[in-house]
């Protein structure tokens, strides 16, 4: 327990870890959720034909879907923190404007970021988009999401139910958009164009994956 935060950790199937429900009645929560091998999750708006099907499975990449909008990400076990934040309907943190609802958390990372020694910066505003953002959810930004020197380092997105939010949370500890885009479907010079573009849009955050997580839950308010 982290305050009033308790904290879970789970392992499995990429597919699996993000259909769980968010139970009825539910209070705060923490779940620190890993992968059992590297798998590419879509977005919930995203068409299946944005992934290259055959050079994921030829790498070995599973394929799945999240609840929650934005682009694709690349979730691998060993460089990606992912942390689920349940919160529900009627707490103090929770906001009814759905914008507005992730500032909170995005001033938690910010602040856990600090103690890592990352000079952080919580996007106030919304959307900002990028020609990648639509396809890859790290080349955008959100609203709450945070930044370190102008680069994305800490990715959000959410699911509500009559209950409440579960806010997904992702940063990298080591960023090559490389392995990202060769599962995608772009042609030569699209990735070529995207590597680019994407090399320096992301903010790699100093690990080890429990130094983070640490971080995160002594920043919750």
């Amino acid at each position: 327990m982290t305050g009033d935060w308790p904290v879970e950790r789970m392992t499995g199937d990429a597919a699996e870890l993000h259909a769980r429900a968010l139970p009825a009645g539910a209070g705060r929560n923490v779940t620190v959720l890993t992968t059992e091998r590297t798998a590419l999750v879509l977005g919930s708006t995203q068409r299946d034909d944005v992934v290259d099907h055959a050079a994921a499975s030829a790498a070995g990449v599973q394929v799945a879907r999240r609840r929650s909008g934005g682009g694709a990400v690349l979730v691998e076990p060993a460089t990606t923190v992912w942390i689920d934040v349940d919160l529900p309907v009627g707490d103090p943190l929770w906001t009814d404007d759905v914008g507005r609802s992730f500032t909170w958390l995005g001033r938690a990372w910010a602040t856990a970021l600090g103690t890592l020694g990352l000079d952080a910066e919580v996007n106030p505003g919304g959307m900002c988009t990028t020609p990648w953002s639509r396809l890859v959810c790290f080349a955008g930004l959100g609203p709450g999401e945070v930044t370190v020197g102008g680069a994305k380092a800490v990715g959000l997105a959410q699911r509500r139910t009559r209950d409440g939010a579960r806010f997904q949370t992702a940063v990298h500890l080591a960023w090559d958009p490389v392995p990202l885009l060769g599962v995608l479907a772009l042609d030569p010079a699209e990735r070529d164009r995207a590597q680019a573009d994407l090399a320096g849009a992301v903010v790699a955050v100093p690990g080890p994956a429990e130094r983070v997580v640490a971080a995160l839950t002594a920043a919750l308010p």
